[in-house]
Formats: structure tokens, sequence, C-alpha cells
């Protein structure tokens, strides 16, 4: 199936611009017949290539997941409420996956098999959700433990990006700081440091060769991580073993490995809570969860997790064995598993790991800023002792 490039015709006269799979033009002009959208011009492009295609935001799911929980709850029929949301939804990605949906679900397809050809927008565990609350008749409840779960994931995301982007933002002011004392200032102190005739110190040339390095050659300085970074992505996305020799590094990492593992185990606890009490059986749900980890480390150990509970042992011995959860999370499960409350206890597990992801974040936080500011202060100490001890020398010369 290709991705066409559209423009179509409203019946308002509205004209309406979007990307859409279809078999061919014919095809494409049928789907969007179905829009209520009349098709001007098709063009096939390429598919989403290297880097994926449009996503849509969470935030769009979260608005769609309570619409549809609420039509299910009042009992309109599900291609009613689909279409209904179709025309009020306005991310063209998303409404032209709605269409989709409504289009296999006239053809005979469930609700669940219908998303489930959308991995992009719908993935493993929201159709697993669905797919349970379709055979066990609780679908609204469901969509609301859906729309709960994806609300946690967005909260867990702002602190993941704030793991990640405050030091990257102050660490690139610190680079350019450097980057303009070493290009423009360094060079117009160097003529006048060596007009004095004086024997320079170690320290001095050290930092003029630093210097001229960086400014013969910063075109490359600047280059050579992007280019790293970018071969770096495709021997990561192309290679597993190396995928998975780097996805143990970052777990071993100071500071930052213990946060992302409080992050990778504190989403599977919560995915691992959602399936479970939607009755999903255990070795279904952790099978299913093992996609959503995105750590090969973890996800290899939640395969042998698998392995041993479908060998025979139970939930807190595989979890035991394999070494994934710390002593205190062991005896929740236990607690839980023994009193037939694994749900809640894995609810109480994602919660515990949540609350230290936060506290992590903040003190992280707090200690890179200081940090930072000491390196950039050592830099400047560096340049203003290389440049001012040869003129002390002078001015000491003089006086004597």
């Amino acid at each position: 199936m290709a991705v066409f490039q559209y423009k179509a015709v409203a019946a308002d006269g509205r004209m309406a611009h979007g990307r859409i799979d279809a078999l061919n033009v014919i095809d494409l002009e049928m789907r969007l017949k179905r829009m209520e959208l009349d098709l001007v011009t098709g063009v096939p492009i390429a598919s989403h290539g290297l880097f994926g295609g449009g996503k849509v935001p969470r935030r769009e799911l979260i608005t769609f997941c309570f619409h549809l929980e609420q039509l299910s709850r009042a009992g309109v029929p599900i291609i009613e409420g689909l279409t209904d949301l179709r025309d009020s939804i306005e991310h063209p990605r998303f409404r032209e996956v709605i269409a989709g949906t409504i289009e296999s679900i006239e053809g005979g397809q469930t609700l669940s098999e219908a998303m489930g050809q959308h991995p992009g927008v719908f993935d493993k565990v929201f159709v697993s959700l669905v797919r349970a609350g379709e055979s066990t008749g609780r679908l609204p409840e469901v969509l609301k433990n859906i729309i709960d779960s994806l609300k946690w994931e967005d909260e867990l995301a702002s602190h993941t990006k704030k793991v990640i982007m405050y030091p990257a933002f102050v660490g690139s002011i610190v680079m350019a700081a450097t980057f303009f004392l070493m290009i423009y200032m360094v060079p117009q102190l160097k003529q006048f440091v060596k007009n004095m005739g004086q024997e320079l110190p170690p320290q001095t040339k050290a930092l003029f060769f630093v210097s001229d390095l960086l400014v013969a050659y910063w075109y490359i300085v600047l280059l050579l991580p992007i280019i790293g970074g970018a071969i770096g992505f495709l021997v990561l996305r192309t290679n597993p073993a190396a995928r998975l020799r780097f996805d143990g590094f970052k777990l071993r990492l100071p500071v930052i490995g213990e946060i992302t593992r409080k992050i990778i185990l504190s989403r599977f606890a919560n995915t691992f809570a959602l399936l479970y009490s939607s009755g999903i059986p255990i070795l279904d749900s952790i099978r299913t969860t093992q996609s959503v980890v995105g750590n090969r480390v973890i996800e290899e150990g939640l395969v042998r997790v698998e392995q041993l509970i479908g060998e025979g042992q139970n939930v807190t011995s595989a979890f035991h064995t394999v070494g994934l959860f710390p002593p205190l999370v062991i005896r929740m499960l236990k607690v839980g598993e023994g009193t037939g409350a694994l749900d809640d206890a894995l609810t109480n597990v994602s919660y515990f790991y949540n609350r230290d992801v936060k506290e992590s974040v903040e003190k992280v936080q707090a200690m890179i800023e200081p940090m930072l500011t000491v390196l950039l202060g050592a830099m400047l100490g560096w340049i203003m002792l290389s440049v001012l001890g040869p003129v002390y020398d002078v001015i000491s010369k003089i006086k004597t």
C-alpha cells in the first residue's frame, strides 16, 4: 500500500491537504469519499522512510480515547462514534487513520483488528487492551484505563525530557562560550603576549595550540559529533548486538543510568498492571510489555521471565531469578501475588519508581548547574592564567 499526497475539496468548498494510505488513485478517491472529500489531485510519495512518518501527538490520542469512551458508555455504535470523531479531528494524519479504521470495520473487522493495522498510532499494548475490552464487554472501562495510562506516560515523558534537555541546554551554552573564547578572544590576546618577547609557559603554549586548532579546523569540530551521531544511529538501528551493548551501557552510566532504569521499570510496571487488570493473562501481558520498555537488556530479561513463568515458576520467583527489581519491589510483588491483588502491587511498584524518578531528576538538576558553572569558571581561569602569567612576569622584571 502506497502513501499518497492529496488535495481535495470538502462539501462547503474548503480545500483539504494531507497524506493517506491507498492502493491506487481509484482507492484513494474512494477513501476520500468516505471522508466526505472530493479528490482534486493525488500523487504517490515515498513511504515513511528511515526516520518514520508523521507521529500523532499523545494529546490527540488522549482526546480521542476520552471521546470514544464517552460515546461507548452512552451506547453509541462504534462506527457512528468513530465517524463523529473523524469529522472533529483536526490533525490530518490522525483523521486519515480514523477514516481507515472505519473502512476496516465496515469491511467486517473488529475495532481492535482495525486499529492493529495502524501500529504507528495504536501500539501493541493499546490494541491488546481494546481487544480485551471487546471480549469482556468492558470497553468503556478499558478506554478509561488507557486514558489514565496515556496521561501518566505524558508526565513520565516530561520527566525524561528534563533529564536530557536541561543538561544539553546548559552544556551547549558552556560549549558556545568556550568556542567564542578560543576562536575570538584568545587569538587577539595571542599577538599581544608574543610581542612581549617572553618565553611562554607550558599552559600558555597549550592554550594557544588549542586555539589555533579550533580556528583552523572549527568546521571539523562541529561536524564530527553530527557525523558520529548519524553513523551511531544507523549502526544501532541495523545491528542488534550493538544496540544491546549500547542499552547496557546506558544502564551502567553514573546517576543517569539509574534514572533510566527507574523510568523503564516504572513504564513496565504500569503497563503490566493495566494489561493484567483488564483480564489479559500474565504471560500475554509480559509478552506485550516487552515491546514498550525501549531497552534491549530489560527486554531480554522480560523474555527470560516469560520463559521461567511458562516453566512453572510464579511471578515473584521469576523476577527474583532474573534480578530486574530490587528486594523491596520483589516483596511487594510477593504480597500482591499471595493476596490475589497483583495488579495493585504492580501499580504500587510503578508509583514507587515514578516518585524516585521525580526526586532523582530534581537532584540531578540541582547538581548540574553548579557543576557546569565550575567547569566554565575553570575554563576562564585557565585562559586568564595563561594570558596574564607572562604579563605578570614582564611587570615583575620591570620592577626589579
